[in-house]
């Protein structure tokens, strides 16, 4: 089965009904960084094409379950920090084309992979938390400015409002934070039925050629995304 990598704090009945596609890694950390992304999967893992790079000072218990379920990766080469913008280093989101993020903070090892690809700057470091990235270059993003930056390279997007999404401590969490991608299945915590802009949504990813999957019936929970390796 999969292993699926999720924030531990995501609500319980969201783990459920992942449980159906794969062994489950619930990440938590301490006095790494702020306690609201402390488990966000995004904050660690950087995903780039067919790489894995992960923060060197994530647990180490983590790393091992990697191993367990044979997962290869490479080590980035710096540590994540305790605020912004040091927490945002593998925040990225890549294509088969792009690499995307404010490429002032970027990971060194994560800018070694990624030298093939064609690197867009936006200001927005939590960039994988506020865009997902559909198939044939099709993003959607809860930031203005990631919304402003891709379509100057005539890229397809669609703004959502992150007004709604739930990130505890904080207004709101981000669209990007709250999904998965397995296939043409687009996994959301949370359902677009309580979420404001829910069914312009929904309709967008219909016209993209992607089924929704809500893991619970409530509001949209900004759980750093949902990996699935």
């Amino acid at each position: 089965m999969s292993l699926i990598i999720i924030d531990k704090k995501i609500p319980k009945e969201a783990k459920i009904k992942l449980s159906d596609f794969g062994d489950l890694l619930e990440l938590e950390t301490d006095k790494i960084t702020y306690d609201a992304i402390s488990g966000h999967p995004d904050i660690f893992f950087s995903i780039l094409n067919n790489d894995i790079i992960v923060a060197p000072n994530l647990p180490q218990k983590f790393r091992d379950e990697l191993k367990k379920h044979g997962i290869s990766y490479h080590l980035g080469e710096q540590t994540v920090g305790q605020k912004y913008p040091e927490s945002s280093i593998y925040n990225i989101v890549s294509t088969s084309q792009f690499l995307i993020h404010n490429l002032k903070y970027t990971d060194f090892a994560v800018k070694d992979l990624a030298m093939g690809l064609d690197q867009i700057h936006v200001e927005q470091a939590y960039t994988r938390c506020n865009l997902i990235a559909l198939k044939n270059d099709r993003f959607i993003t809860s930031d203005k400015g990631i919304e402003k930056a891709l379509k100057k390279r005539s890229l397809e997007v669609f703004y959502s409002n992150p007004d709604g999404i739930i990130l505890p401590g904080f207004k709101n969490g981000f669209i990007g934070g709250c999904a998965g991608i397995l296939g043409n299945q687009l996994f959301l915590l949370g359902s677009v039925n309580h979420y404001p802009a829910g069914d312009q949504l929904r309709d967008q990813i219909d016209a993209w050629g992607y089924e929704v999957v809500e893991f619970y019936d409530g509001p949209l929970f900004d759980g750093g995304s949902v990996l699935f390796l």
